[in-house]
């Protein structure tokens, strides 16, 4: 039934009044808790600040540890982080890690002497060593050991990020268009490459008596909200130069959503340069200031 109805909405048979917006101090108390909830993230132990690590694996065996002649050199914060962690041993599709001896490395509350890693499964394990976390990840058929600080100077010294002040003129209802089967976007990525990329719908909205659209696509299994990057004309001059990125809710029954930019927030490759960000694909880069959300963080 809902399927049917965002079809009709996609085909323009039912254009039923927006919603109606919402007062200043109510917008204003979910911002807050949108905030509240993005320091949370960004603050846990394994969260964006505290990415240490992008270690690419080859062939064969790779040490791990502070001494300058591992082939996967970590110095950690604290120093305290051995000399010699252990060793990682790549064949094929499979990765194995071998702690070295001596060394407390715990997969959960379990020691750990020799484990497989197996990317793409939900049950890959998390090894940890005092505040040191590592897992491996699959990037484009290559291997790659993710490694996260707790004890990051970038964590240890967050103090939060500027934000516009709130604009409610910002916060505007969207006519949210189903894609049924979804289209494909090219959605192109900080290191230069270009991902196909399904999107089941747009959003499409008006500022200031102009029309705009932006692609959505999932970035995540919730079924009930679709992630988007954009660009506008504070890229560079007030926010991140590779754009934000912006979570927007299924739609009602009345096929209406909420776009509201003031819950724009920063990629994590502003934080640190061992994460892959994706960049606005062409619909999405808007010709105008959208002075709401966060700005850009230097550490």
């Amino acid at each position: 039934m809902r399927r049917a109805l965002l079809a009709l909405i996609a085909a323009g048979a039912c254009t039923p009044p927006p919603p109606p917006p919402i007062d200043a101090v109510t917008h204003a108390a979910q911002v807050e808790a949108w905030q509240e909830r993005r320091y949370a993230g960004l603050m846990q132990e394994d969260g964006w600040l505290s990415l240490v690590g992008l270690f690419w694996l080859e062939p064969g065996p790779s040490t791990l540890g502070a001494d300058s002649a591992s082939d996967l050199w970590y110095v950690s914060p604290s120093g305290l982080f051995p000399g010699h962690a252990g060793t990682f041993e790549l064949h094929q599709d499979t990765v194995w890690f071998r702690a070295a001896p001596g060394i407390d490395v715990r997969a959960g509350e379990e020691a750990v002497t020799r484990i497989i890693l197996v990317p793409g499964d939900s049950s890959v394990p998390r090894l940890r060593l005092g505040s040191v976390q590592w897992t491996v990840i699959r990037r484009g058929g290559r291997m790659a050991v993710r490694m996260w600080d707790a004890e990051s100077p970038v964590r240890t010294g967050f103090a939060g990020i500027g934000m516009y002040p709130l604009a409610s003129g910002l916060r505007v209802p969207a006519r949210f268009i189903a894609r049924d089967p979804p289209d494909t976007i090219d959605v192109p990525n900080i290191l230069g490459g270009t991902n196909r990329t399904p999107s089941p719908a747009s959003v499409r909205f008006e500022l200031d008596g102009r029309r705009y659209t932006l692609d959505l696509w999932k970035d995540s299994d919730d079924p009930v909200n679709f992630f988007t990057a954009f660009a506008d004309a504070t890229n560079g001059a007030g926010t991140y130069g590779g754009g934000r990125f912006l979570w927007i809710d299924a739609p009602g029954e009345d096929g209406w959503t909420i776009v509201d930019f003031n819950r724009a927030y920063n990629p994590p490759c502003v934080f640190t340069e061992f994460a892959t960000c994706p960049l606005p694909p062409g619909e999405n880069r808007l010709p105008i200031a959208i002075e709401a959300g966060e700005k850009d963080w230097k550490d």
